[in-house]
């Protein structure tokens, strides 16, 4: 089924239909957002810039050395204590997320072309030395994950800056060619059978990142796919039960698991496709998902109908931040409190970016 509204068309059919219409749109509009925000007067746009690093004050990263071996995040299993061995190997990858976000978001922000300059030399310096491509599935799941992860920063960062007409087109092509070859061998490692739970919704996001910008529709076309397989199981209460069967971390990872679903939809939106929209056999939709978290936020005992564990109920602004692209789109009304309270400050992940500076109204 499909309609036009505006022009532009909204699309509720089979993903292999679904193209990438604008390689630059990155997850929003990056031209109206800097002149929205070099007039803001709204006092949390403008405590959101205030508060924003600059990819200048932060140091170069040097690209890691040798075969990526990291170890497990967890000590046992896929709950309980965390390993004290895994920070230490994964502290560049974050602050090279740190770095570039800080960069792209900028140049959002101020128009800076100097900062989206220093953020290309980031991602090309990795570009040329091959980063993100010498690991294995089976040697280092976790490297997996890192990769993922620090893919999504890499790719979302740069759909950011390619709005950038002082941009380096020789830069360009290597670091586009680079993401291109980091998601392809990211997704290799896929196999029938995997549980699928949040770690395939993030190898989406990178997908249908790394697909925009360089107008590969089959990566675009996998991500529209995977969202709606995760939507697909959301429950009649909201919840995704892959997330929920993570003892402790029940809340934790309905949070996590939808940082990447919530940004995959906001891709694809600016591409014509609405799968905010997108509802299951049961009528649920994302915005299930997002409402049943924050409940949950507020009160731990809804997820009792699925593990009797005492949930760990530290959240930060990373939990929400993405979010913020939902509310811009449809507003908080009927989202619970927690949600909104977390909102109504800058919030940020460095696996996606400064989402009040890019989707706050």
């Amino acid at each position: 089924m499909e309609m036009i509204a505006a022009g532009f068309l909204i699309a509720i059919a089979p993903a292999n239909a679904q193209h990438v219409v604008d390689p630059k749109a990155s997850l929003v509009d990056v031209a109206l957002r800097q002149q929205q925000l070099a007039s803001t007067t709204d006092p949390l746009l403008i405590a959101a810039k205030k508060a924003l690093p600059s990819c200048a004050h932060l140091p170069f990263v040097p690209t890691p050395v040798g075969r990526m071996v990291i170890p497990k995040h967890y000590l046992s299993g896929s709950s309980g204590p965390i390993n004290p061995l895994e920070a230490p190997a994964t502290r560049i990858y974050e602050s090279f997320e740190q770095r570039i976000t800080a960069g792209a978001a900028q140049f959002v922000a101020n128009g800076s072309r100097s900062e989206s300059a220093l953020t290309a030399d980031q991602l090309d310096a990795w570009a040329k030395a091959g980063a993100l491509l010498n690991y294995s599935r089976e040697e280092s799941s976790q490297a997996w994950y890192q990769v993922e992860w620090t893919l999504c920063s890499a790719a979302i960062s740069d759909s950011v800056i390619v709005n950038d007409p002082g941009l380096d087109p020789n830069k360009d092509e290597r670091i586009k060619a680079w993401l291109s070859a980091v998601c392809r061998r990211d997704l290799s490692f896929e196999k029938a059978g995997d549980v699928g739970n949040n770690h395939l919704y993030w190898r989406a996001l990178a997908a249908i990142a790394v697909g925009v910008t360089t107008s590969d529709d089959s990566l675009f076309q996998h991500a529209v796919l995977v969202y709606r397989q995760a939507i697909d199981e959301v429950d009649e209460r909201g919840a995704l039960p892959k997330e929920m069967a993570r003892h402790e971390n029940a809340i934790h990872y309905q949070g996590f698991a939808l940082q990447p679903l919530v940004t995959i939809a906001q891709f694809a939106k600016r591409q014509g496709v609405d799968l905010y929209s997108y509802t299951n056999a049961r009528g649920r939709s994302l915005k299930d998902a997002i409402v049943f978290f924050g409940k949950a936020v507020e009160s731990p005992k809804l997820v009792l109908p699925y593990t009797q564990d005492p949930q760990k109920m530290s959240f930060g602004t990373g939990d929400f931040a993405p979010i913020a692209f939902y509310v811009a789109q449809y507003g908080s009304e009927g989202l619970p409190q927690s949600i909104v309270a977390y909102l109504s400050h800058p919030v940020s992940t460095a696996r996606i970016g400064y989402t009040t500076l890019l989707a706050a109204p």
